[in-house]
């Protein structure tokens, strides 16, 4: 079983995740957590296997919540509940070491995949990728030619590659990870050639398929 926390303000939205995870078979819910202090207090008491945390809550932010836990290495892999004009938190949130973000009209199959794929150590961005990067693709085919097994990722690059999947500009990705625009372009340059791809779309899909983000 994946033991999963819950952290919001709103009790509706509590319940009403709850409920969906209620109907998974491998997945319990263990505590519930109603602001940011309470997340602080409760996490590392309840050790859930993966957090599902708000943004706005009142008190103490989801980012802060993410801040403190990172910084007394007690953040379980973490998934960002948010809504789409939420951009700008989500963008400091994945900087702050959330495993990804969803929509919190989430459906069911795409909370327990997202919640399974994090509790194994990879990355879940796909809400936001399917509303706002692959409408960049048009009516292209999206079959490519890439390298099947492309040269290894560095640690930075996989991290601009994880702001890439949720469709944010070079300038906005060195805003968040406080470098220049030219650094993020040149690390964006050496990613595309690594994955054997020619634009930023087709490197997200390809990450993705190689399970690299």
């Amino acid at each position: 079983m994946i033991k999963v926390m819950l952290v919001d303000d709103q009790n509706l939205v509590r319940k009403g995740v709850e409920s969906l995870l209620e109907l998974a078979d491998n997945i319990e819910v263990i505590g519930e957590a109603v602001d940011g202090q309470d997340a602080i207090d409760k996490i590392p008491q309840m050790d859930p296997d993966v957090v599902l945390l708000d943004m706005r809550m009142p008190g103490l932010n989801g980012i802060e919540v993410l801040q403190h836990l990172s910084a007394s290495k007690q953040l379980p892999p973490t998934i960002i509940l948010t809504t789409f004009d939420d951009e700008e938190m989500v963008l400091a949130g994945i900087k702050a070491g959330a495993r990804g973000f969803l929509l919190k009209d989430v459906s069911l199959e795409v909370l327990v995949d997202a919640i399974e794929k994090v509790h194994a150590g990879q990355s879940i961005v796909k809400p936001v990728l399917t509303e706002r990067l692959l409408k960049g693709l048009g009516n292209s085919n999206p079959e490519f030619m890439s390298l099947e097994q492309p040269d290894p990722l560095t640690e930075r690059e996989t991290e601009i590659l994880r702001l890439m999947s949720g469709g944010y500009s070079n300038k906005e990705i060195a805003n968040a990870l406080h470098v220049a625009e030219g650094t993020v372009k040149n690390h964006v340059s050496n990613i595309l050639s690594k994955l054997g791809v020619r634009d930023r779309t087709r490197a997200v899909l390809k990450a993705f398929e190689l399970k690299l983000i």
